[in-house]
């Protein structure tokens, strides 16, 4: 019997981790550290609220239909602030707004590809990315990335066949918190190019990399939409995620087939986030820069406390805006220690099992810490668990 399209792909990692906690108690002295999700757990600012709040109960707009790719505002104010942040020209017809960064890709996808098609991806992956191309009927080509976290330029190349169609990076990196060199990510345009390809670049954590100035040099060539479609998200740099706003930008002929999708889908992004988003473009980047300084502390602090857990055999391999990749150092696999983990030290976190293709051997050995939620004291209180658990 043929598979639908669900059928076809996994359980949402998320979705799943949630069920590990039915029926657990924690005691008082040791509750729960969630270490499994990258997103933030408080509203947005004050002044952002009461900037909804505002515009729901005076502007008329806020409740109707819009635009398929967004209000014209809003991708000016993206359009500005990405020229900024690159150092490069980008237009507002070459922005486009979506319901999320998830659906960016999708619409991405649906742009580029069609049944059968294929899309290198490396691994661990991003596990939205993954199942969206199963559900879309594409094959996802698994890219190994190296003991630093980075992609392989050369697999990659060896990865392409008649049927590829693009290469997704995802920068800094969900899972591993890596952050891509602008000489890689160079490279791998120049590849697609080459190929006649499309490099898709996830910059969804933009806003919390370490570096100070451009991340990359990508935008400032001329013909860069004619390779490029870069995705971003509102949610993490404003808080607005259960307002779902995300961003394209990418060559205006693409934008008109991903908006054939979006029209289909969602019709429009929200109103009222996009309001939000704007209004945060416009006032909220001190609040923003001090955002991205606590993650980096946050950051630090994991960096400062893990040699304490690397005496107990365990092994950082990555570490960046809202991630630490490691690795463990027990005989059992990381899902069967992931469970383990939530009964006898109240720690949730993801094994790497849930970002490798089936049956990898790596990932039995691997986990991502999400920290966006857990400060300082809350990381060495987790790296103190860690390090007294046995299975």
């Amino acid at each position: 019997m043929t598979k639908s399209r669900t059928e076809a792909t996994f359980l949402s990692p998320i979705v799943e981790s949630r069920r590990w906690l039915e029926g657990v108690s924690f005691p008082p002295e040791r509750p729960l550290l969630n270490v499994s999700q990258a997103a933030p757990a408080d509203p947005p600012p004050l002044g952002l609220r009461q900037a909804l709040a505002e515009a729901a109960l005076n502007q008329d707009d806020a409740h109707l239909y819009g635009a398929v790719l967004g209000r014209d505002g809003l991708r000016q104010a993206l359009s500005d602030q990405m020229s900024r942040h690159y150092a490069a020209t980008i237009t507002p017809a070459q922005v486009g707004i979506t319901s999320g960064c998830n659906q960016a890709f999708a619409a991405t996808i649906a742009a580029l590809c069609g049944e059968g098609d294929e899309v290198i991806i490396p691994v661990p992956w991003y596990f939205n990315h993954k199942m969206w191309l199963d559900l879309s009927g594409v094959t996802a080509r698994p890219l190994q990335v190296g003991d630093d976290m980075l992609p392989d330029l050369s697999a990659a190349q060896a990865l392409i066949s008649a049927r590829t169609k693009a290469i997704v990076l995802v920068t800094p990196n969900n899972p591993t918190g890596a952050e891509y060199p602008a000489g890689l990510l160079r490279a791998y345009f120049d590849l697609a190019k080459s190929h006649g390809l499309t490099l898709i670049v996830d910059e969804t954590y933009r806003d919390f990399d370490s570096r100070s100035g451009p991340p990359h040099g990508l935008f400032q060539d001329p013909d860069w939409d004619q390779t490029l479609i870069h995705l971003y998200s509102f949610s993490k740099a404003y808080r607005l995620t259960g307002h779902r706003v995300g961003a394209i930008a990418a060559a205006p002929q693409r934008l008109f087939e991903m908006e054939k999708f979006l029209d289909t889908v969602t019709i429009c992004p929200s109103q009222l986030g996009q309001i939000g988003a704007q209004w945060g473009i416009h006032n909220l980047q001190d609040w923003l820069a001090a955002e991205r300084a606590e993650i980096l502390a946050r950051k630090q602090a994991i960096t400062d406390h893990f040699p304490s857990l690397q005496a107990r055999g365990w092994k950082l391999l990555g570490c960046g805006a809202y991630f630490a990749y490691v690795e463990h150092p027990f005989d059992a696999p990381a899902e069967e220690i992931a469970k383990k983990l939530v009964a006898q030290a109240s720690v949730l976190m993801l094994p790497g099992t849930m970002f490798m293709p089936e049956g990898s051997k790596i990932a039995e050995r691997q986990f991502r810490i999400a920290f966006a939620n857990v400060d300082a004291a809350g990381i060495a209180e987790l790296f103190d668990r860690l390090r007294n658990f046995t299975p």
